[in-house]
């Protein structure tokens, strides 16, 4: 029968060819054997070696003893800095796939810190000079080493082409707009997707490189911290439902997107994680997993105290507490897709892909303290009121004092008559600025430099656990506390304490809650309430 013949004839051709061999090699049979009757196709024996033949492609063979799970990965520029980070990445996809964990989708940044040398490449342009030739090695060599073929090198030669014509236009304008950043910025995703693309394929994974707005990824026309649009996620799970194969990895670039308008724009921070999280939610996966250079979430800043440990999962508030006050987690924005839809997302090591990582998901009670993080030299700015304004009339007065500075405050506490809050570095105060010269007929400001914010990401249902602890271990070690704040999100409890004191406070009280080997007699409850904190819905 002529369809045994083409089996046989196809067997042939992949007994003497390598995984790497072109399907379209096959196309080679006559098409004269492809007029298959009808009555071949109800053969029972046809049928047997039609599917034999399927099982013996070697990228189309699944073992359906192992799960399978619907992902979306996301890795950043540290784990694609080089060659041989974008190897790395590409056999820990394909290591992923053998284990179950099946992307839809590859979100990447650019390679190592070609973002930054972007953004210099543009300052130099606006002194007069036009120089990509790093960038250019950069990614020729890594196309070199893996001799990726002329298709790709002509593709990125293009790229870099094209960036350096918009460079010398920038020379020539002297003007370097929001725009015109945009753009400039987008050329290292869009090289870096080709490459892994590319990779990919060569070691037996089918992919194919997009540029995010061409699988749906629309935003607003705020250049430089632009924001998706309404109707991005339903035009997303429709190009992916109707117009990728389900089985090729999407290898989409983070961090940048179009506007209505067909303008390249970029997502802001955590803008990449945000891509990731927003095909994740759109799509309905099972997991998104964001592979960083850290073991997942620690309980502390390991350079500040060496016991820190990783943390199993975490709530999307507690990682959005945690991410503004520094730890490497995603941006709270990046969250909220993921967040709506209740999909987790799993932070990993992509250095240490063996290691389970942090899980991002919904509310888990029981624990404690969950991790420690701090913010240091900050300001401690206490206002205090010198009319009788009555809560409301000073509190007015003084945020519309802070608005009017554009002062973002961190940690607040506030009674009738006086308000302390907290500013970063990037926002300090010092004498004769606006805010002190508009609050000066309303209230006394003193601003007390250097100070720290130790935050406790914790169960507030248990403060009094939590503060017990806490006041014990710093009336132990004489550290005074100048400020105390709950935070209206009812997972994290802030101190305000000084700078030069901060590591000390954090490693006694991270032995306390982690480490077991607390300075003092930890507080225990009753029975009864573990038993009331267990059973009460």
């Amino acid at each position: 029968m002529k369809l045994r013949l083409i089996h046989t004839l196809l067997l042939a051709l992949l007994a003497n060819t390598n995984a790497f061999t072109p399907h379209s090699a096959l196309l080679k049979v006559s098409s004269s054997l492809l007029a298959t009757p009808k009555d071949d196709l109800s053969d029972p024996s046809a049928s047997e070696s039609l599917s034999n033949y399927r099982a013996s492609l070697p990228l189309t063979r699944s073992d359906s003893s192992i799960q399978q799970k619907r992902t979306v990965m996301k890795f950043g520029g540290s784990s694609l800095a080089d060659a041989g980070r974008i190897d790395h990445v590409a056999q820990l996809i394909k290591s992923q796939i053998a284990l179950g964990n099946r992307p839809a989708a590859v979100v990447c940044s650019a390679m190592g810190k070609t973002t930054n040398n972007l953004l210099n490449a543009g300052d130099f342009a606006l002194e007069g000079r036009v120089n990509v030739d790093a960038l250019r090695t950069l990614h020729l060599q890594t196309i070199e080493e893996f001799q990726l073929g002329e298709h790709l090198k002509n593709e990125i030669n293009a790229l870099l082409d094209e960036l350096e014509n918009m460079l010398s236009g920038v020379k020539l304008l002297q003007e370097l707009s929001p725009r015109s950043l945009d753009m400039l910025v987008s050329f290292g995703e869009r090289m870096s997707v080709r490459m892994m693309a590319a990779r990919l394929n060569q070691i037996g994974v089918p992919a194919e490189a997009y540029d995010s707005w061409n699988i749906g990824m629309l935003t607003d026309s705020n250049f430089g911290d632009a924001t998706v649009l309404p109707s991005a996620p339903e035009t997303i799970r429709k190009i992916f439902a109707d117009k990728i194969d389900p089985g090729t990895v999407a290898i989409v670039t983070g961090f940048i997107a179009h506007d209505p308008n067909g303008k390249i724009t970029t997502l802001g921070r955590g803008g990449s994680d945000l891509t990731a999280t927003t095909i994740g939610a759109a799509c309905e996966l099972d997991e998104i997993q964001v592979w960083k250079d850290v073991d997942g979430i620690m309980s502390c800043d390991p350079r500040m105290v060496p016991g820190a440990v990783p943390i199993s999962s975490v709530s999307f508030e507690e990682a959005a507490e945690l991410a503004y006050f520094g730890a490497k987690v995603l941006h709270p924005i990046a969250m909220m897709p993921a967040m709506r839809k209740r999909i987790p997302v799993r932070v990993k090591n992509s250095y240490n892909p063996e290691h389970p990582g942090t899980v991002i998901k919904n509310r888990e009670e029981g624990r404690l303290v969950t991790a420690i993080t701090c913010k240091r030299d900050v300001q401690l700015i206490d206002i205090s009121s010198t009319r009788m304004l009555g809560a409301y009339g000073f509190l007015s007065t003084v945020f519309s004092a802070f608005e009017k500075s554009k002062l973002s405050v961190d940690v607040l506490a506030s009674s009738e008559v006086s308000v302390s809050l907290t500013l970063d570095k990037k926002h300090s105060v010092y004498s004769g600025h606006q805010l002190c010269d508009d609050l000066r007929e309303v209230a006394d400001v003193k601003v007390k430099n250097n100070k720290a914010i130790i935050t406790l990401i914790a169960d507030v249902s248990r403060t009094s656990e939590v503060l017990a602890t806490v006041f014990q271990v710093f009336m132990r070690q004489g550290i005074e506390v100048e400020m105390l704040s709950q935070g209206a999100s009812k997972v994290n409890i802030s101190f305000i304490v000084k700078d030069d004191e901060l590591v000390d406070a954090i490693t006694f009280l991270h032995a306390c809650f982690f480490e077991d080997n607390c300075l003092i007699e930890m507080p225990c409850p009753s029975p009864e309430e573990e038993y009331a904190r267990e059973f009460t819905p």
